[in-house]
């Protein structure tokens, strides 16, 4: 019987077998530093196979900064991390779809690699500005520079960050790019083909980030540079005689024919002041693009038939030519200006409008951070524990940029939880089903700060309260407006002519935090643990560690969603935990009992999983290997 492994993909070797799927003939066997053998590359063999295409010399184009090897090394590097659930700090724990996954994001995005792969269809990130504030993401980072970091106390012993990223520090820009570029090669695996990416920055790095993602995306899949203006007034604290008052925001698509759905197109220009009974109509501009020299058959003098006034042609001509014009006048689409010095227009449609949405400005004008001041001071008492919180407006544009009102957001710098608020906000509003994944490191709040004060430990605290009280916010204000509505049961015929009842808004989420492994070391090198070793430890999991813990630990080794829902059943007086109804079933009672197993497999789950110790001897796990071949064949049975 199988076990579990529970230790994260090693991406280093998912691209070899990519690289193995499309040249098999560049892929050899070779021995790791462990001593065992793994699949590599045969670099020599693999130019062969790309010909000229390869880049060789020192002239080639690329963007490259100290430590950058070492971050995608990071990148790739399995972990043995868990994820335990923490049902007393969720909401809705057993019902909602929603995640809070407290811990460090990188080890949450390898956390989520199986999961979640090509399953999350748009992410937001409001990263670390690089303003010169504690660098608090320390990864683990073997630098180039290794010598600068020991005489300057940069990195303890085990390669870690120790000092504050400030702009004096002689890898400012690098370690910045290094901590970002790990987390992208990351992301860009978790987003579905047509998904895409929203990345709030300011001017210190904007340009290092965008060519990170023309690297990691691709630079064919840039969808455009936002620029946010989030101030409304002038900052008269400037020193240098500037105002910064914007912010940009880079997209990417994960493919590069994505197309963002773009916004609603304002309906207050169109009506029907003369009744015309196409319906609603505004004018619109009807002069050309070309000179006379260029499009000669757009340039001509314009009459009214009706009451022989002539026009002059435009500098740059007509949209059409005669024929075309002479159509729409019969047609009643040219209105006519009654000064011989006004210039005539068309009429244009809502009928006749290809899509009710507009492409999306990249000067983005209509909302500014002292709306996100407003809405956090709202939720809590007047009081605001970040300085420049994200408004709730900006970041629904970016979730609003999908057809789809059913799927995954995530955001891996969740802070203040806007996007959480967002996608709560926006689903009420049109009856969507959006879930969110949110990621936050536990920093520490300072001491002095207003947050601490109000008795707020971490970042995390914070963001969890704000989701509680934006959603009971939110449901309370649709409950209202439900309550209010007029009931519109007699304008359908028949019940059958009734809309499906929407799903109810989600305004919960599953809190998990990132802990070590379940597992005993024991658990990964049984090879090199005496038997005596063996008979002190017994059990190969952690004191401490609860059914729960293993059950959340199985469901992330095994790339199985963490939202689906659990239910909890009693076979044979065993505890069996059930996910989403034969998903997983799990037991991690001792000596199980036959009768159990065989319920269990008549249940035909795709996967099931039990302890270890589960089973008295050898031969008791062979005969639960034979009772499922009998029974439930399709199962994977594993041990943990």
């Amino acid at each position: 019987m199988e076990k579990m492994k529970f230790e994260t993909p090693d991406m280093a070797q998912m691209n070899v077998k990519k690289i193995a799927a499309l040249f098999p003939n560049c892929v050899t066997e070779s021995k790791a530093k462990d001593g065992k053998l793994k699949k590599a590359v045969n670099f020599d063999a693999l130019k062969q196979m790309l010909g000229e295409s390869v880049a060789e010399g020192d002239e080639s184009y690329e963007f490259t900064w100290v430590g950058k090897r070492d971050a995608m090394v990071e990148a790739a590097k399995p972990i043995r991390k868990t994820l335990r659930p923490c049902v007393e700090e969720s909401k809705n724990f057993d019902t909602t779809e929603n995640l809070y996954i407290e811990g460090d994001n990188l080890e949450a995005l390898k956390l989520l690699q199986e999961g979640y792969l090509g399953k999350v269809k748009m992410i937001y990130i409001d990263p670390p500005y690089n303003t010169g504030n504690d660098f608090i993401y320390k990864d683990d980072f073997r630098m180039d520079s290794a010598k600068y970091a020991e005489e300057s106390g940069a990195v303890d012993d085990e390669g870690n960050r120790m000092v504050q990223n400030s702009g004096s520090n002689g890898r400012f820009h690098s370690d910045w790019c290094s901590m970002i570029y790990s987390r992208l090669l990351l992301a860009r695996n978790l987003l579905t083909d047509d998904g895409v990416i929203f990345i709030s920055i300011d001017d210190n790095e904007q340009a290092n980030l965008k060519k990170i993602c023309d690297e990691v995306f691709g630079g064919d899949c840039f969808v455009g540079d936002f620029v946010w203006k989030r101030r409304q007034m002038v900052d008269s604290r400037s020193k240098n005689g500037v105002s910064e008052d914007h912010e940009y925001c880079l997209a990417y698509f994960r493919c590069c024919d994505g197309k963002l759905k773009g916004v609603l197109s304002d309906m207050t220009k169109f009506s029907n002041p003369d009744n015309d009974p196409r319906g609603n109509w505004r004018s619109s501009d009807l002069t050309g693009l070309a000179t006379a020299d260029k499009r000669p058959n757009l340039h001509y003098d314009l009459t009214n038939p009706e009451t022989g006034i002539t026009y002059p042609c435009p500098p740059l001509g007509w949209r059409y030519d005669k024929n075309h014009m002479k159509e729409l006048i019969e047609k009643k689409e040219i209105l006519f200006p009654a000064d011989p010095s006004g210039r005539p227009r068309k009429k244009m449609f809502v009928k006749d409008l290809g899509s009710l949405y507009t492409g999306i400005s990249t000067i983005l004008n209509t909302v500014y951070n002292t709306q996100g001041t407003r809405e956090l001071k709202g939720l809590f008492d007047e009081k605001t524990f970040f300085d420049f919180p994200k408004p709730t407006d900006l970041v629904k544009l970016f979730v609003d940029q999908n057809e789809s009102k059913d799927f995954i957001v995530l955001d891996f710098f969740s802070g203040s939880a806007t996007t959480a608020h967002a996608v709560m906000q926006l689903n009420a509003e049109d009856g969507g089903h959006r879930k969110f994944i949110m990621i936050q490191l536990p920093e520490k709040c300072d001491e002095n700060s207003e947050a601490a004060k109000a008795g707020y430990k971490t970042i995390c605290e914070i963001g969890k309260e704000r989701i509680r009280r934006a959603g009971d916010k939110i449901l309370a204000e649709q409950q209202a407006k439900e309550k209010s509505a007029t009931d519109k049961t007699d304008l359908f015929e028949s019940a059958n002519d009734k809309p499906a009842t929407a799903k109810p808004l989600d305004i919960g989420f599953r809190v998990l935090k990132i802990d070590d492994s379940n597992m005993k070391d024991v658990y990964y090198s049984a090879g090199e643990i005496s038997q005596q070793d063996l008979v002190e430890q017994i059990s190969n999991i952690k004191d401490g560690r609860t059914d729960m813990d293993l059950l959340f630990g199985c469901l992330v080794d095994w790339g199985v969603p963490l939202s689906l829902p659990i239910k909890t059943e009693t076979i044979e007086n065993l505890q069996v935990y059930n996910v989403n109804d034969g998903d997983l079933v799990a037991c991690f009672a001792n000596d199980i009992p036959e009768a159990a197993i065989r319920q269990i497999a008549a249940a035909k789950p795709l996967r099931a999983v039990f302890r270890d110790s589960s089973f008295k001897s050898d031969s008791a796990k062979i005969n639960v290997t034979e009772i499922f071949k009998t029974i439930s064949p399709n199962t994977t049975v594993k041990v943990v």
